[in-house]
């Protein structure tokens, strides 16, 4: 009996700790809860793991070699721009040449091997140092070179028939090399070039002046970027400064200190979402890119280091669809990211490894991709190791052959928003868009041929009246005609035809035609009849002068053409004429011999 009273004592005394023991793991509990509770952050954090995106199996399609651009001599130059320039028309390469500088334009679809004597740009006495296409005319091309000079070209339609040599504009006011250039993304006719004289000199193309100069870089400029609208420029300095300026009057918006190596640094603005990107190095030869807010520099928004090689990283920014790559001189990678509006503002994707190094890359503008393949970007790589140009089609995986409206929203068209005038007097403007579905692949076919304003000397007056007077309206006669006077005409006609009738009797082996320059200049004159504004507005009044200031391209290119073909007919009867003069002597001295013996 008493043992089963202390059994049960022991299974109450069990119980009631088995009790406690619940009691106090519930209040451990309890607490751990209030406890997470207490500490909840106040903003949610940004997911680590695999993130969702449309771009991230992107991956890049080199070229076959038959679209290659073969038997290039690539330019050895050790200045960090790209030597490349694209549009849906022509590709421009700069070339290694001795003695001046030149680069060569080749139509888009002339792809293979190149012929070594292929025609060039050889208008720079010195090494051409950096390219670009005109964003609005995909015939205007322009180039700065170390003779301290800003050129820009006419390409024609069909490419160079021969070495160009004759420019349109020349802009001079750098005191030494120029380094880059930059056309403006939404204004006509405007370029910024930055120079080794530290100075960046805004120029109006249409007037070949400039607009402002901006200096305030104490050393060395390393590279520059417009926002989407161009109403803001970065740049990157040898001083390791971050600068944004107000183009039009050089006011600094905000600066601060950049990456912390000694090496090049690169800057570009991330679209229209006020933030920029830069690439560069740090106090241990890292490469390095940073995002930034323009309005504040003091502090980046964010700084990731990418690996450890030496060349330097150029970002290329897709507006489009938010992706930037990032490609490094001297290396065949091209890394690529997304970047978004919080945390950590950029997302790596993936990146296209390749085992021949890049001197430069190309970018074809987003008119000029294909959509039927999804194709995002486009890039035309500068073999370092021989002498070849490779497009590498950047490209999303989709099995569907139809149009895909998310990668390919509304992107800049060719036509500008504001004149150079309008974005002078201070307005701005977002960059009109163009679909990719209707307008893909659009190029400019007028092109307009821009020469800055010269005077009349004086001995041409006489010159201006008798083009202005072949340039009159013709004022149609509507009264009836009298038949006296078809008689009268048909008799003078019969009468001239009889006199040359009798002319190549007598002179049987000669033809009697019609001079063929006088045709030609009636014709051309014919031509441009309609256009006798020019002449009334100070415009040079010699033949070369007249064709380059109608605004026509068609009218102008033959023009050109007629100039090229009678000049090749000239320099041939001066060749043939000093073979004959050759030819007399040899006979005179036959004929001397012969009468000696």
């Amino acid at each position: 009996m008493g043992h089963s009273v202390r059994e049960r004592e022991m299974k109450d005394l069990e119980s009631k700790y088995i009790q406690e023991g619940k009691d106090e793991r519930l209040n451990l509990l309890n607490n751990m809860v209030d406890a997470r509770a207490c500490y909840k952050p106040s903003e949610r954090l940004w997911f680590r793991g695999v993130r969702s995106s449309k771009f991230r199996h992107v991956y890049g399609v080199p070229a076959k070699r038959d679209k290659c651009y073969d038997n290039i001599k690539i330019t050895k130059n050790a200045h960090d721009s790209q030597f490349c320039a694209v549009n849906p028309k022509f590709i421009a390469i700069v070339t290694e040449v001795a003695g001046g500088g030149a680069f060569l334009v080749i139509p888009l679809d002339n792809t293979g091997r190149l012929d070594f004597n292929a025609n060039r740009v050889t208008g720079h006495t010195g090494p051409v140092l950096d390219i670009k296409w005109n964003p609005f005319n995909d015939n205007v091309i322009a180039s700065c070179s170390d003779d301290c000079t800003v050129k820009l070209w006419h390409i024609p339609d069909g490419g160079l028939s021969r070495n160009l040599t004759e420019w349109l504009v020349e802009l001079q006011g750098h005191k030494r090399r120029v380094a880059y250039i930059e056309w403006h993304p939404v204004a006509e006719n405007i370029l910024f070039s930055a120079g080794f004289d530290h100075l960046i000199i805004v120029w109006d193309i249409n007037r070949g002046e400039a607009i402002n100069i901006i200096d305030r870089h104490p050393d060395v400029i390393y590279s520059m970027s417009l926002n989407r609208d161009g109403s803001l420029l970065a740049t990157t300095c040898k001083d390791k400064k971050l600068r944004v300026f107000e183009p039009r009057s050089g006011i600094v918006v905000s600066e601060g200190i950049c990456h912390a190596g000694t090496k090049a640094s690169k800057v570009v603005f991330l679209g229209g979402t006020g933030r920029l990107l830069t690439t560069g190095f740090s106090k241990h030869s890292d490469r390095q890119y940073a995002v930034w807010s323009q309005h504040d520099l003091s502090n980046s928004l964010a700084c990731e280091t990418i690996d450890s090689s030496s060349g330097i990283v150029f970002p290329f920014c897709d507006n489009d669809t938010n992706v930037v790559y990032l490609a490094g001189k001297g290396d065949g990678n091209i890394r690529y990211y997304e970047f978004v509006n919080e945390a950590p503002w950029l997302h790596y994707l993936s990146q296209f490894i390749s085992g021949n190094p890049q001197r430069g890359l190309g970018i074809m503008p987003k008119r000029g991709i294909n959509t039927s393949t999804c194709e995002v970007f486009r890039f035309y790589k500068l073999h370092a190791t021989r002498g070849m140009c490779e497009p590498i089609s950047m490209i999303v995986p989709r099995k569907s052959d139809q149009f895909q409206e998310d990668l390919y929203p509304d992107t800049v068209g060719t036509t500008p928003a504001l004149s150079a005038k309008d974005w002078i007097s201070g307005i701005n403007s977002q960059p009109l868009l163009i679909s990719l579905k209707t307008g893909g692949g659009i190029t400019t076919h007028k092109p307009r041929v821009y020469k800055p304003p010269q005077s009349i000397p004086a001995a041409d007056v006489n010159t201006k009246k008798k083009f202005a007077f072949l340039s009159t309206e013709t004022i149609p006669d509507y009264r009836p005609i009298d038949p006296l006077d078809i008689e009268k005409s048909q008799k003078t006609s019969n009468n001239q035809s009889t006199k040359i009738h009798q002319l190549q009797q007598r002179f049987g082996h000669v033809t009697i035609q019609p001079t063929r320059c006088s045709t030609q200049f009636y014709e051309l004159v014919s031509k441009f009849g309609a256009y006798s504004n020019v002449y009334k507005n100070n415009a040079p009044l010699n033949d070369n002068k007249i064709m380059e200031s109608v605004e026509t391209p068609n009218n102008e290119a033959e023009l050109r053409l007629a100039y090229a073909r009678q000049t090749d007919e000239l320099r041939l009867v001066r060749r043939q004429l000093a073979n004959s003069q050759v030819r007399v002597k040899e006979l005179e001295e036959q004929l001397r011999k012969l009468q000696n013996h």
